[in-house]
């Protein structure tokens, strides 16, 4: 793992490992079976942490999600009848938790329950999803504002889960430093695996129970991380002045904001920030295309979870190609790489849409064919050139970047 290493004017420098050879990392055959790393954390940390592990990214975020995003899509078009733009507003505020997530790590670190600083808040995310999604499922004439509350605060549980499984992870990884990778390729693998998973089923509970009976089905990983955070094993904090909370909070945010001014912290956190948002969401008005069977393609509801459980298999060999065979090379060239390698794959979206609208547009103008295939074409070249001048830009400022800090 790379490791940050103070310098004598005060900034901190990234020392990563050089790149091992293919022998060493066959090799490690102890960490590339996803058995062997589930009994090398439960021996060297403890079961319970394993368990909240799996119960929060594998059940509450893999088959959570995958099942809530199939069925809450079902869910506003069928039952809600709202249109496309309005199903997508509604479901970018139900991840407004999500955005959060600092204040609610800040909790967890600043603000112990009962004496413990993790396990309460997993009862309180577990506690919220079960009665969130139960309410949802029992009531068949929900409003769209109860409804929208409701997907609200089971978002709401599962951003709290996640921020407390993710303090777990990184207080354990500086506890237990070689474990590190293990812990994060873990979280992937049982994210990823549990998306499966869900994407897999999601189209045929809709199909047997409804939207709103597959949404009732969320309580269920609710309330395994409820049952992990009464499992977790925690150090009991004695003695707290909670009368001190307020001058905690502000020396946190204190120590966050100067460790946002690290070059090591703040370009990463840039480069996130960019990649996330220059990519536009269009799935609500996808699903609803799939869906049609006037305007659209009327994919069935097992055949729309099978399109989305293709994205998790990809997932799921990313999580093993890193951890076998990735994990003790450069971050900045898994990055880079990881990078084009999107672009490329962004080029298939580009694709359909120039043959669906060369197709279009051939019928409505049979007269000006050649024109048009002349055009888009062209279109096509220019987009290409682009996404491969992005490319040699990113590679060119890695490089300069790569050597300005090594």
């Amino acid at each position: 793992m790379a490791q940050i290493e103070p310098q004598e004017d005060g900034h901190l420098r990234l020392q990563e490992p050089a790149a091992a050879g293919c022998g060493v990392i066959i090799g490690k055959s102890c960490v590339a079976s996803p058995c062997r790393w589930l009994r090398r954390l439960s021996s060297q940390l403890h079961w319970s942490f394993v368990l909240a592990v799996v119960a929060v990214y594998g059940a509450c975020q893999g088959v959570g999600n995958a099942v809530g995003s199939v069925a809450a899509g079902y869910y506003w078009k069928d039952v809600q009848r709202v249109q496309p733009s309005a199903a997508q507003f509604y479901q970018g505020v139900t991840d407004a938790p999500w955005v959060v997530k600092p204040l609610w790590g800040l909790l967890t670190d600043v603000l112990p329950v009962a004496g413990y600083r993790r396990r309460p808040y997993f009862v309180l995310a577990g506690v919220v999803g079960v009665s969130s999604m139960l309410m949802l499922s029992l009531h068949r004439g929900l409003g769209i504002m109860p409804a929208l509350l409701a997907l609200t605060a089971q978002s709401a549980g599962a951003a709290i889960a996640d921020v407390t499984v993710d303090a777990l992870v990184a207080q354990n990884s500086i506890t237990h430093p070689p474990l590190a990778s293990d812990m994060q390729s873990l979280c992937g693998f049982s994210s990823s695996l549990g998306a499966l998973l869900g994407f897999s089923i999601s189209g045929l509970l809709v199909h047997s129970m409804g939207s709103q009976g597959a949404l009732g089905l969320l309580s269920i990983p609710s309330a395994l991380v409820l049952s992990a955070g009464i499992l977790l094993k925690e150090n009991h904090v004695s003695e707290f002045d909670y009368k001190q909370v307020h001058k905690k909070f502000y020396k946190a945010i204190q120590s966050m904001g100067a460790t946002l001014k690290c070059p090591e912290v703040w370009r990463p956190c840039v480069y996130m920030f960019v990649s996330h948002n220059l990519s536009l969401d269009i799935q609500g008005g996808m699903f609803y295309w799939y869906t049609d069977p006037v305007v659209g393609t009327g994919f069935s509801e097992g055949f729309i979870g099978l399109i989305y459980a293709i994205g998790s298999v990809g997932s799921l060999l990313g999580v093993l190609l890193y951890q076998t065979a990735l994990k003790d090379y450069p971050f900045r060239s898994i990055l880079l790489w990881g990078q084009v390698l999107s672009s490329l794959a962004g080029m298939l979206d580009l694709t359909q849409m120039v043959t669906t609208s060369c197709a279009l547009l051939q019928a409505l103008f049979p007269r000006h064919r050649r024109n048009i295939l002349r055009t888009t074409h062209v279109t096509t070249k220019c987009r290409v050139a682009d996404v491969c001048l992005v490319g040699w830009l990113a590679a060119a400022h890695a490089e300069c970047d790569s050597n300005g800090v090594q």
